[in-house]
């Protein structure tokens, strides 16, 4: 059994491919807050420059099963650095390798399933819309629109299963979404303390 973890500074900032989702971390990160890179992306080019396997177009199962494990350690060692105050936002959690998983209808074992119940982000989950302005493929990126379009509504799925609330990101500039994130978190916060203080 996987113990309970709950972790309400942890912030996940999503969507599918090529949708401004690292623009607007690296915004944030501007303005100093603590970003937790993509794993997929790194493990692409990991694999591209070693001629490994464990690649979406090559491997899709070592893939996932790669990303899954390392998401779930990234989870672990942020958390152990946290101070459980600051928000800290992820680019995608381990709940995307679920995804991806039934994207591709490949086993989502019990044990990525236990994780996904009880290791917990923040319930309110940002996720960025298809824009198709903006979007672009590249070297890691090879989806078509098509599959942007059913990344994004599987993705919602897959997360309100697991018993998150989508935030949707406006199709804004950077900086009005960086401001609309940090806004809907400080008022959240308000509400929460407003709510507490009620109850007691």
């Amino acid at each position: 059994m996987i113990n309970i973890k709950e972790n309400n500074n942890f912030y996940i900032i999503t969507g599918g491919p090529g949708v401004g989702k690292t623009t607007l971390l690296n915004e944030l990160k501007r303005r100093k807050y603590e970003i937790v890179p993509e794993i997929a992306r790194e493990l692409i080019k990991e694999q591209q420059r070693d001629n490994g396997k464990a690649l979406p177009w090559e491997n899709k199962n070592l893939y996932k099963e790669i990303m899954f494990d390392r998401s779930v350690s990234s989870f672990e060692e942020i958390e152990k650095n946290s101070n459980n105050e600051k928000p800290i936002f992820f680019d995608r959690g381990f709940l995307d390798t679920i995804c991806y998983a039934e994207l591709i209808e490949s086993e989502i074992s019990d044990r990525m399933n236990s994780y996904a119940e009880n290791w917990r982000y923040n319930k309110n989950v940002f996720m960025l819309p298809p824009w198709r302005e903006i979007y672009e493929t590249d070297n890691e990126r090879k989806q078509d629109w098509k599959e942007v379009a059913l990344t994004f509504k599987k993705m919602s799925e897959t997360y309100k299963n697991y018993g998150y609330r989508i935030i949707e990101v406006p199709k804004k500039s950077v900086s009005e979404r960086a401001d609309f994130v940090l806004e809907f978190i400080e008022q959240n916060r308000i509400e929460n303390k407003n709510m507490n203080a009620q109850h007691r």
